[in-house]
C-alpha cells in the first residue's frame, strides 16, 4: 500500500513538471510571436485614417451631406448636422458605421460611403548617415529598404548593421534593430508604420 502511494505521488509530480514545461514553452512561443508581430513582413490589413487625410463622404440621395472633408490635426472632421466627428484612428468602414449611426437620428436608414481620396498622414522619417535625410510622406505601405532608397541610400560612414527603427507607442519610443548586412538571411525587410523613424548611425 505504501509503495502504491509513493508511486502515485511520483506520477502526480511528473504530470505537474510536464504541465510547467508546456506552460513555459507556450509563454516562450507567445513571446516569439509578439516579437515577430512588431516587425512582421506582412502589410497591415486595413489603412487607418489620420490627420491631414482627405475624405470623400457620400450620403445616398442627400447632396447637402455629401462632400470632401479634410481630417483636422485633432483627428476630427466637420459635417452638417453632426458637427465634429472623430475620424483619426478608424478605418473607412468603421467611420462609415459611426456616421450612419449618427445620421440615423435625422433620417431613416441613411446609406453612407467613406473613401480616403488622398493619403497625407502616413509619414516616416529617415535620419543619420543617408544621402537625403528627411521626413517622407508615403502613399502606400512601404518597407525599410524602400524608405532607405527614398533617402538616397547610405553615406560612406553608415553603420549598416546597427540601423534602428524608433516606433512611437503611447508615451514611449520602441527600438527595433535592423541589420542591413543580414537581409539575405535572418533579417526581415518589414513594413514601416506611420510615425516610424529610421535611424542610420
Amino acid at each position: 500500500m505504501q509503495h502504491l502511494v509513493v508511486f502515485s505521488l511520483v506520477i502526480v509530480m511528473l504530470n505537474v513538471a510536464a504541465l510547467n514545461a508546456t506552460g513555459a514553452a507556450d509563454v516562450q512561443a507567445a513571446a516569439v510571436d509578439a516579437s515577430k508581430s512588431d516587425s512582421s513582413g506582412a502589410a497591415p490589413d486595413a489603412y487607418r485614417i489620420g490627420p491631414e487625410d482627405m475624405l470623400q463622404i457620400s450620403v445616398w440621395k442627400n447632396e447637402a451631406m455629401s462632400r470632401a472633408v479634410p481630417v483636422r490635426p485633432d483627428g476630427k472632421i466637420s459635417l452638417p448636422l453632426l458637427n465634429d466627428v472623430q475620424a483619426a484612428g478608424l478605418t473607412a468602414l468603421e467611420l462609415r458605421e459611426v456616421l450612419a449611426k449618427k445620421l440615423a437620428e435625422y433620417m431613416p436608414s441613411p446609406e453612407v460611403s467613406v473613401i480616403v481620396s488622398d493619403v497625407r498622414s502616413f509619414k516616416v522619417s529617415v535620419i543619420g548617415e543617408v544621402a537625403r535625410p528627411g521626413r517622407f510622406e508615403l502613399k502606400s505601405w512601404t518597407t525599410v529598404l524602400d524608405v532607405l532608397a527614398l533617402a538616397g541610400g547610405f553615406t560612406q560612414f553608415a553603420s549598416r548593421s546597427r540601423i534602428v527603427i524608433l516606433r512611437p507607442e503611447a508615451t514611449t519610443m520602441k527600438r527595433i534593430p535592423f541589420n542591413y548586412n543580414k537581409l539575405a538571411g535572418e533579417q526581415e525587410n518589414f513594413y514601416l508604420r506611420n510615425g516610424d523613424i529610421v535611424l542610420v548611425p
